[in-house]
Parts: structure tokens; C-alpha cells; sequence
């Protein structure tokens, strides 16, 4: 470990040096793509710099033992348990720092909520749950834009889809997608009985022409007159579009734009992105039989996370991790859950590293 972080050391110096040569300084991609390559190795590199720091201060505080002053000796001895004390868990974070990053993290992400089971709860569900995720973006500064919704009269969604875009978007969306529970008394309940109704949330990163190659003989594109809710905003010409990718029966729709160019573009963001999703599931399954290599299966059929709003609470089943703050955590302060799930993540990472 100790090697490979000497190199990367050794790397981030000439890149150092790389940023003020003038031929990459008069050169805007070539600076670029250095400053980035800089910045992606500085985390790992301050810290085995201070990792390293610490070392030497554990090496000086041994030799002070023989000193014959008493009082330094103890002033050593206290350092030396403190340093001891410190040095597991930063090594830790070094292994983590050494994981190689998912390609992916840094992807702007598709988001999809549907209402599951439950009627009309649960598409009041899906809503909530999506605007979960749009206040959490707010706090991220990231930019939510609608793709295509099927909005219920009770103000739920049956279906919403929409592109998140901005910094490692999909890095920490990845860990919303699966079944969501819900527990709490409807606003129909008029006996105040408790009912469970459920939501799936898909999270994809978005697709790019390079991830996935889209023939057009494979592809069957219906255009059609799109439809308004109580028949406000219905096109008389036909803008809708339903996009078919013949070889997987993967189906988008997108009517939410007057213009059929838009809504073919939209819909072929949305169809590569199932499509992209659909081949690293497989490969994920061919490669990890016998062991996770992210947190939770990533089947959308299992339940992730159930919400009790008569207790206040949110328990996420794939780390049994538990938090009294429902009110706050449906305003979009889920950053505290995000980072457990990440650690967990890292965790698994790894423990198969080491397998």
C-alpha cells in the first residue's frame, strides 16, 4: 500500500510542476485536464502526507523514553498512546482513498418514482419522495428538470421521471433506488388506522453516446397526440413520442413538451440510461455471484427503507441504521443517511479487496 502511495505521490509532484510549465498553462484542455488530474490525487495525497507526519512524530516521542528528564518522558508517553490510538483509523482511511473510483460517480443522474403498492397513498408517496429528492438537490445545488410525470387529481404521482444534473450527482442518488415503505394514516382515513403503501425509486446515470450505442434498426418510434389533465394543454398535433428499443422491449414515453423534437431527445436520455443500467446489472450479477460490491442488491423489488411517520422515524434496512428526524428528513436533510450508506459501501469495497 505503502509503495503505491509513494508513487501517487510522486505523481501528484509532476503534475505540480506539469501546471506551470507554459506550454500546458498556453494550452486551455491540456490545463484542464492536468488541474483535474491534480485535484482527483490531492485527497490521497494529503492524507498519506499527514499519515506520514504522524509517523515521525511517533518515531521522536520514542526516543524522548530515554530522556532523563521524568517529565518529558510521560509528556512522550501520552503522545505515543495518542498517536497509536490514531494511526488504525488513518490507515483505514487511506485503503479507502486507494479504492479505485466508480467511473459513474461523477454522472448526472436519471431519477424515476413510481407508486407502488397502496392506490392513492402511495402515489401521494411517490410525490413526497420526489420532492425529497428535489429539496436535497436544493441543498446540493444541483438542477432538477422534469422528463415526464403522470400526475394523480389528489396531487400524487403515478409515475414521475426527471434529470438531476451537477457535482457527483449519481454518487449519492445511487444509494435512493430501491422499495420505499411508507407507514402513517392517510388523509381518507377517517378511523385514524395506520396504513402501509409503498414506492420504487430508480436511479440511473445518465447515458452518454459513448456508454451506449442506439441503432436506429432497433429502434421503433411512435409519435402521437400528447394528453392533458382535464383536457387542458392537449396538442393538436401529434408531439408525443414512444420510443421502443425492439432487441431489450424497453418502452419511454415523453409528452410533457410541445415540440416532438424535444420529446424524442428527452426520451432517448431516458431510454439510454435504462438501457446503460440494464447492461451493468448484468455484468454486476456475472461478476459478483457471491458477493456485494455496493451497498443493498440493487433490486428494485427490495425494501430499502421504510418511513413511520406516527413514530417520526426512518430506518434503513441495509445498514439498520435508524433516525428520529422523519419531518427534516422529507424536507431533504438525507445527507446524514447518504454518508452512512456510503461508509458501508466503502466497507464492502474493501472487505472484497481483501477476499
Amino acid at each position: 500500500m505503502f509503495a503505491k502511495l509513494e508513487n501517487l505521490e510522486k505523481r501528484y509532484v509532476e503534475l505540480e510542476g506539469s501546471l506551470a510549465d507554459p506550454a500546458v498553462l498556453s494550452d486551455q484542455d491540456a490545463f484542464r485536464k492536468t488541474a483535474k488530474a491534480r485535484a482527483d490525487l490531492e485527497p490521497v495525497v494529503m492524507a498519506f502526507r499527514e499519515y506520514r507526519e504522524l509517523k515521525e512524530q511517533l518515531e521522536e516521542n520514542r526516543e524522548l523514553l530515554s530522556d532523563e528528564d521524568h517529565d518529558i518522558r510521560e509528556m512522550a508517553q501520552e503522545e505515543i498512546r495518542r498517536i497509536e490510538a490514531e494511526m488504525p483509523e488513518r490507515e483505514h482511511q487511506l485503503r479507502i482513498l486507494l479504492l479505485p473510483p466508480d467511473p459513474l460517480d461523477e454522472k448526472n443522474t436519471v431519477l424515476e418514482v413510481r407508486a407502488g403498492t397502496g392506490g392513492d397513498e402511495a402515489a401521494l408517496f411517490a410525490a413526497d419522495l420526489f420532492h425529497m429528492s428535489c429539496r436535497y438537490a436544493a441543498l446540493k445545488n444541483w438542477k432538477v428538470e422534469i422528463i415526464s410525470e403522470m400526475a394523480t387529481d389528489g396531487g400524487g404521482y403515478r409515475e414521475v421521471i426527471a434529470l438531476v444534473t451537477g457535482k457527483r450527482v449519481y454518487s449519492h442518488l445511487r444509494y435512493e433506488s430501491g422499495t420505499h415503505r411508507v407507514q402513517r394514516v392517510p388523509v381518507t382515513e377517517s378511523q385514524g388506522r395506520i396504513h402501509t403503501s409503498a414506492a420504487t425509486v430508480a436511479v440511473m446515470p445518465e447515458a452518454e453516446e459513448v456508454d451506449v450505442n442506439l441503432k436506429p434498426e432497433d429502434l421503433r418510434i411512435d409519435v402521437y397526440r400528447a394528453s392533458g389533465a382535464g383536457g387542458q394543454h392537449v396538442n393538436k398535433t401529434e408531439s408525443a413520442v414512444r420510443i421502443t428499443h425492439i432487441p431489450t422491449g424497453v418502452v419511454v414515453t415523453c409528452e410533457d413538451e410541445r415540440s416532438q423534437h424535444k420529446n424524442k431527445a428527452r426520451a432517448m436520455k431516458v431510454l439510454a440510461s435504462r438501457i446503460l443500467q440494464a447492461e451493468q446489472e448484468k455484468q454486476h450479477s456475472a461478476e459478483a455471484a457471491e458477493r456485494r460490491s455496493q451497498v443493498g442488491s440493487g433490486d428494485r423489488s427490495e425494501r430499502i427503507r421504510t418511513y413511520n411517520f406516527p413514530q417520526g422515524r426512518v430506518t434503513d434496512h441495509r445498514i439498520n441504521l435508524t433516525m428520529y428526524s422523519l419531518d427534516r428528513f422529507m424536507e431533504g436533510e438525507i445527507e446524514d443517511m447518504i454518508e452512512a450508506l456510503a461508509s458501508q459501501a466503502q466497507a464492502d469495497a474493501l472487505k472484497a479487496e481483501t477476499e
